[in-house]
């Protein structure tokens, strides 16, 4: 029956992938003068990226929660394909901002401005960190799985695939979407064959034993107390949520796609692929009989020759040592590509110099200095290096979805198509907030090198940010108030008109010279075109909006107390539900005629020409 069934599906697998390669632009295709990488590509190298997390995360889930492992894996898989909704709609936002790439760094920045960015820096720094220092040793794990080697022997591999993966970028040598799809093939081939032959093999135990984790997993959010079970699932999630490392992997390379659907399609195709082997076959692990604790670095690979035998035990070592492999290598593109966004914003151009083969080698050396620290820092110890790289993860998702919800209640949904729940979102948060809090509390080395290195890129960025922000550019070229009252000055006119406008309103056909069209802007997303002589535009950058309003009234006021001042503010269109702050702002509209007694106000709607 066994061999009846692998037999049939590796035929069907070879078919199915002699059909993929011959169809043309199945990976990358040309547009425009450039080449872009289709969704498959895309979600096939996230895919192996969050793919090694398997190789890992049952054996330390079960170390903290034992058998409930099995179901809540499951339920964090959901949790995620909840939460790449919202990285699709964050990265149909950055395409309407022309913000190409960066991931949570350019989202972060973008709402919530520079420091809060450079904490998301600082987070996804720890995860690329970790991402690297965790494969490495998983990696040896994997490998010396048959052939036990001395801890200072391992020590010194693990620093070794760390330096040699280095010398491979300093080289200019990446992975590229064919040779990663042709690793994906042998992959989707043994981890299939994997599942089948664990299927196959499940007995009475096994299935008693997947029925006991649910039965658990019900129990203990049964305990008569909302905030004791809310607690309760929260830790859970929090110890399950690094089997999903690496999805944001998709957001970040972006800048490969050609517009925010090839996204929605990668994230559907990481739904559908590792989204439901990842719980399966943490299933199928965790329920066989094996002893955890003695095989924390290898379960996967002694689970594999307990099915199939030593051969196909060494085979499963043998690939999961070369993903863990690229998994480094992923580590090392993506932080090198973070930080060359940042530095590049910033102008510290010494330091993405390039080398012949256009390598950011002394990037690369840096993060190879880093990865090695952190290793002999934990004496090379898999529970340790999980520990902090799920507290980082889970800073940057909470940080994510925490811009999301601030950029939905400022500007709505009218300038985007693809939008979610805000409710859900919320919901999605304060979970991910939750566990990044509990962890932060339970894992004190984890606490510590996030903390750390927060800190670390907060006092450089707040010493950077100061004098070398883009956004003093922005400012700089912004109008003064002084030009607007002199321009207005010209007019013999016995009343002047004041019309608010944002800068994504109809642009005024008539030019007088008692009108004076203003517009705030956020210096982040730059000082908007100037559309008239009278168009004055003024940044937004200590204050609120309604503070920046009464500042400039009052300056009318004091400069014009002689003549009738008209102040035209347009009508809201975006709906309540949609855009709470709507309501917040026309609550401290209101409030002006009070202030300003001897002006006239005017909020109506104006027809677009």
């Amino acid at each position: 029956m066994k061999t009846i069934v692998l037999t049939v599906l590796n035929v069907g697998l070879v078919i199915l992938f002699i059909y993929l390669l011959r169809k043309k632009e199945l990976l990358s295709y040309h547009h425009q003068g450039r080449w872009w990488l289709t969704w498959l590509a895309i979600g096939v190298i996230t895919l192996m990226d969050e793919f090694t997390s398997i190789f890992y995360v049952p054996a330390e889930a079960y170390r903290f929660i034992g058998l409930s492992a099995i179901a809540f894996i499951a339920v964090t898989s959901l949790l995620i394909r909840i939460f790449t909704t919202r990285l699709t709609e964050i990265a149909e936002i950055l395409e309407h901002h022309g913000l190409i790439g960066g991931g949570v760094y350019s989202f972060s920045y973008l709402v919530l401005g520079p420091m809060v960015s450079f904490v998301a820096v600082a987070s996804i720094m720890v995860s690329y960190i970790l991402t690297a220092c965790i494969s490495a040793v998983s990696a040896v794990a994997n490998a010396t799985s048959f052939y036990p080697l001395s801890p200072p022997v391992t020590m010194g591999l693990v620093l070794g695939i760390i330096w040699a993966v280095a010398g491979l970028n300093i080289l200019g040598i990446r992975e590229n979407a064919r040779f990663t799809f042709m690793l994906f093939m042998a992959a989707v081939f043994i981890m299939l064959n994997l599942i089948a032959s664990g299927i196959i093999a499940l007995d009475q135990r096994a299935l008693g034993q997947i029925f006991h984790s649910a039965r658990n997993t019900t129990d203990l959010l049964r305990t008569g107390s909302l905030i004791e079970g809310y607690s309760k699932f929260i830790s859970h999630i929090a110890f399950c949520i690094l089997a999903y490392s690496g999805v944001e992997s998709v957001l970040q390379t972006a800048g490969l796609a050609r517009n925010w659907q090839e996204i929605r399609r990668a994230y559907l195709f990481l739904g559908l692929t590792v989204g439901i082997t990842t719980p399966v076959i943490a299933a199928l692990v965790l329920s066989a009989p094996i002893d955890f604790k003695a095989h924390e670095g290898d379960l996967i690979t002694y689970y594999a020759s307990m099915l199939n035998g030593v051969p196909f035990g060494v085979l499963v070592a043998a690939m999961a040592s070369f993903t863990l492999a690229m998994a480094i290598n992923t580590a090392f593109v993506a932080s090198s590509e973070l930080m060359e966004r940042v530095a590049h914003r910033y102008g510290f151009l010494w330091l993405i110099a390039t080398n012949r083969r256009q390598s950011l080698y002394r990037i690369h050396i840096l993060n190879a200095i880093f990865f090695s620290g952190i290793i002999l820092l934990t004496a090379g110890s898999q529970s340790l290096l999980a520990d902090m790289y799920a507290l980082g993860l889970l800073a940057s998702f909470a940080i994510n979805t925490g811009a999301l919800i601030i950029y939905r209640y400022f500007v709505g949904t009218k300038d985007v198509k693809y939008y979610t729940s805000r409710l859900g979102t919320l919901v999605l948060w304060i979970i991910l907030a939750s566990s990044f809090l509990f962890l932060a509390y339970d894992k004190h080395y984890a606490t510590l090198l996030w903390g750390g290195a927060t800190v670390l890129m907060l006092v450089a960025g707040f010493l950077v940010a100061r004098k070398r922000a883009p956004e003093i550019k922005e400012i700089a070229q912004a109008d003064s108030e002084m030009e607007m009252v002199l321009s207005l000055a010209e007019s013999d006119a016995p009343d002047i008109h004041l019309f608010f406008r944002r800068s994504e309103e109809p642009d005024h056909a008539v030019v007088q010279k008692n009108e004076a069209y203003i517009t705030f802007y956020s210096p982040r997303a730059g000082i908007p075109p100037k559309t008239a002589a009278n168009h004055f535009r003024f940044p937004l950058t200590k204050i609120t909006l309604y503070q920046r309003i009464v500042s400039l009234l009052k300056v009318m006021e004091y400069e014009f107390p002689d003549r009738k001042v008209f102040v035209h503010l347009g009508w809201p269109m975006s709906s309540w539900w949609d855009r709470m702050a709507v309501g917040v702002m026309v609550f401290n509209l209101m409030r002006l005629p009070r202030l300003f007694p001897s002006f006239e106000f005017d909020i109506r709607y104006r027809r677009p020409s």
